[in-house]
């Protein structure tokens, strides 16, 4: 029996045929003037094995979503997943994959030098209080250690 195609690009990815870490394009949108949004998947934890817990993602996004900026000015926005496996990366008109790989891994690499988690405050966060500086480093670490694996996103 054929799966009815859903609206939702991640809806028809067989999370079970995916093996994090990975980085794929997982839709291109084109804007009336022809600006091109690139949404890239940033998995970081193997669908329904395994998650990222919440203060730790928390931080990570914070972390990704103010340095990231450093790097490009193509970052649209960086978005947790729900399930916590991972982040949407939206990037205006820029459509290099490896560009794109350097930019994740030049933000990684500055997380595991932060000293602290930027906008970890009541007044610049809805819950200021979930928040792991050194949980997002690990996992930044974890995800720089299968840098080589990045571009295989199914086993």
């Amino acid at each position: 029996m054929t799966e009815k195609k859903m609206n939702v690009e991640s809806f028809n990815l067989d999370h079970t045929k995916v093996k994090a870490p990975y980085v794929r394009l997982a839709d291109i949108k084109e804007g009336q003037n022809g600006d091109r949004i690139h949404k890239y998947d940033l998995r970081i934890c193997q669908p329904n094995k395994e998650h990222m817990e919440m203060p730790a993602l928390h931080s990570l996004e914070h972390l990704m979503a103010e340095l990231s900026r450093n790097h490009t000015d193509k970052v649209v926005d960086i978005s947790p997943m729900g399930c916590q496996t991972g982040f949407y990366i939206a990037m205006i008109n820029h459509d290099d994959y490896d560009g794109v790989l350097a930019i994740i891994e030049q933000t990684l690499n500055d997380v595991l030098v932060a000293t602290d988690v930027p906008a970890c405050n009541e007044m610049q966060c809805g819950w200021a209080a979930s928040h792991s500086l050194e949980g997002a480093q690990e996992l930044a670490r974890n995800l720089l250690a299968k840098r080589s694996e990045w571009t295989e996103v199914f086993a």
